[in-house]
């Protein structure tokens, strides 16, 4: 399944309104666990806060999308979903390779905040590569040296 990332802020949701019914539709088929609001306030406040969803697309469609803050220095994510139906395809795998190509190309580290990140996220990045550097109350995401994240096309 060949997977791009597209980045959704404010201007590209408000112009965009395919990406704005697509983000809808990702995050309720969320567990209900994954959000801490209904999925139109949730979106609503993430992009009002000033962050990004980096989504994965295909066929012109958004199907997966993590949320994405940007302190300056690394690159928080967190509420990671894929579309139900698309599930269990590498979407997932191929969203986390294509964002940290992105943050690695922007200099910046992968985070995740330990409350915002579940077993089965947790057990994806560990089949992608990844270990989990628990430094305080978050997760350095960390690929060991001269390793790529791999996931399917």
């Amino acid at each position: 399944m060949p997977v791009t990332l597209y980045p959704v802020d404010r201007s590209a949701c408000d112009a965009d309104a395919q990406a704005r019914t697509d983000l809808a539709r990702i995050y309720a088929d969320a567990p209900a666990e994954r959000l801490p609001f209904p999925p139109d306030v949730f979106i609503e406040e993430h992009l009002a806060s000033g962050g990004t969803f980096l989504c994965a697309r295909f066929n012109d469609r958004l199907i997966g999308a993590v949320a994405l803050r940007d302190d300056g220095d690394a690159w928080w994510l967190s509420h990671f979903c894929v579309r139900e139906p698309t599930r269990r395809r590498g979407v997932g795998s191929r969203l986390l390779t294509l964002v940290a190509e992105a943050a690695g190309a922007d200099g910046r580290p992968l985070r995740a905040e330990a409350s915002q990140l579940q077993m089965a996220d947790q057990m994806m990045l560990a089949r992608l590569g990844y270990r989990l550097d628990r430094s305080g109350d978050h997760y350095e995401l960390v690929l060991p040296a001269g390793h790529s994240p791999e996931a399917p096309q």
